[in-house]
């Protein structure tokens, strides 16, 4: 981990940025995806018994943008680190598929595909928090649970991909 030191004033303002706008993007993307609501293409999908209602994906991902974000303003704080670019980097490039995955499921109705992007925001998710781990204590751990829920993502995502073949 480097000893550079944070500029909280910085991290305070990219903080104040970053929470509303991935909300913003995050959930405006759900809903124009048709994740949030009536989706009858969805709603004519076999689940697993074991998905979780609705409600806790919107909970869900409330509570990990903000923890993403958070985590990202720490490290745009840290201003003389090394690695700071790339670690940006990573985690810019994770959020774009990330907010890419809701228009490739619910909206194009591709399940292996959306199986795949997750797997790869996964990766990609896990490259940047090793990223972070070298610049800031605390930015790794607000990182874990988008990885625990990431994890949990790919698992449903395929069990829906198994479940409907030909979807």
């Amino acid at each position: 981990m480097t000893s550079a030191p944070i500029d909280r004033a910085s991290a305070l303002r990219a903080g104040i940025i970053l929470v509303p706008l991935l909300q913003l993007v995050g959930g405006g993307l759900a809903r124009y995806s048709g994740a949030i609501g009536q989706n009858p293409w969805f709603q004519a999908l076999t689940l697993p018994t074991w998905q979780p209602p609705g409600a806790v994906f919107g909970i869900a991902w409330t509570i990990l943008y903000v923890l993403i974000a958070v985590a990202a303003a720490l490290i745009w704080g840290h201003w003389r680190a090394a690695g700071r670019t790339a670690a940006l980097a990573l985690w810019a490039l994770q959020m774009v598929l990330n907010w890419g995955w809701s228009p490739l499921f619910f909206s194009a109705h591709q399940v292996l595909a959306s199986t795949i992007l997750i797997a790869v925001i996964l990766i990609v998710s896990i490259a940047t928090t090793l990223a972070f781990a070298r610049i800031s204590r605390v930015a790794p751990w607000l990182m874990l649970p988008y990885l625990v829920w990431l994890s949990f993502a790919l698992v449903l995502n395929f069990s829906l991909w198994q479940l409907n073949p030909g979807v």
